[in-house]
């Protein structure tokens, strides 16, 4: 694919994007993805096939190198309380998150498309690696005696079962920025050290 027709995919997936955001997954039609664009139908059809190849492609495309900011602080010499607190204040932001969100049409993409392979469910393979970053920070936390010795992988699986609660809850039902902070705090002050709070 040459620089202009990769340009213009970017673009149709840019505005798809917010397309999917105001509207979930399943009200949305190529005809919604034309307009937007203001391209012809068969020029949406040259780049995609279906809305859902247009949603997949987004999907993968948010999660290229999520984590690699957080596993090369790991081997720095920063605390790694700090870094929990970073990656804890990312997860706020998408619990929060509002605008450009398309965690509805996401749920709403895998209730109606379940992969048939672990390996193609990106909620799960998104999971599995916040949570492998998460062990990770943990395990670095307590190797340095910055938080008290437990088993990590089950501590970061439940970590991230609570916020997955919460990114459902701020959609469905409402959670204050305070009310995150609450339960964010709850779960750091059960793996810190006292002197590190």
């Amino acid at each position: 694919m040459g620089e202009k027709s990769e340009q213009k995919r970017t673009y149709i997936l840019k505005q798809a994007r917010t397309v999917f955001a105001k509207k979930g997954f399943k009200e949305v039609t190529m005809k919604d993805i034309v307009d937007i664009c203001e391209i012809s139908r068969g020029g949406l059809y040259l780049y995609f096939g279906s809305t859902g190849e247009i949603f997949q492609e987004i999907l993968s495309m948010q999660s290229e190198g999520e984590e690699g900011e957080l596993l090369e602080g790991i081997t720095s010499e920063s605390p790694m309380a700090d870094l929990l607190m970073l990656f804890l204040k990312e997860q706020k932001k998408e619990i929060l998150r509002k605008k450009d969100d398309i965690a509805v049409a996401t749920y709403e993409y895998f209730f109606a498309n379940k992969p048939e392979k672990k390996s193609e469910n990106f909620m799960r393979s998104q999971f599995d690696t916040a949570v492998m970053v998460l062990t990770k920070i943990l395990e670095a936390g307590v190797l340095r005696g910055e938080f008290y010795e437990q088993d990590c992988k089950a501590v970061a699986t439940n970590m991230m079962y609570a916020i997955e609660g919460m990114k459902v809850c701020a959609r469905t039902m409402g959670l204050s920025e305070n009310r995150v902070d609450q339960e964010l705090l709850y779960m750091v002050e059960g793996l810190v050290l006292e002197e590190e709070i």
